[in-house]
């Protein structure tokens, strides 16, 4: 086989996993439920969140906060303060796609 697959979880339970990691690029899938959010923190590559189920809340840097639903795909630039949560009743479900890897960005 030329192709590799690659599998994420299907849950409603919160969850943080990382689904590939290589040069070219890292993929994140990521559940939170009402209420959770991940830690502010700085985007350590080119960033895209691409969101499949329910509305994200995010504030990048001093921004006012924002919100995004299923279908968007944002993206943050690197090196921008990020934060991510979900105040909504539905579960927030994501995938965040690094391009390219992060491994790669902190050698610059």
């Amino acid at each position: 086989m030329i192709e590799k697959e690659y599998e994420y979880k299907l849950t409603d339970s919160k969850i943080i996993e990382r689904i590939v990691s290589d040069d070219n690029v890292d993929i994140n899938h990521m559940v939170l439920q009402k209420g959770e959010e991940l830690p502010v923190h700085y985007s350590n590559s080119n960033v895209y969140l691409i969101i499949v189920q329910g509305i994200m809340s995010i504030i990048l840097n001093e921004q006012e906060p924002a919100s995004y639903s299923k279908g968007c795909i944002i993206n943050v630039p690197y090196k921008m303060k990020m934060h991510i949560y979900n105040e909504n009743e539905d579960n927030l479900e994501f995938f965040v796609v690094k391009s390219p890897s992060s491994k790669v960005m902190k050698s610059d």
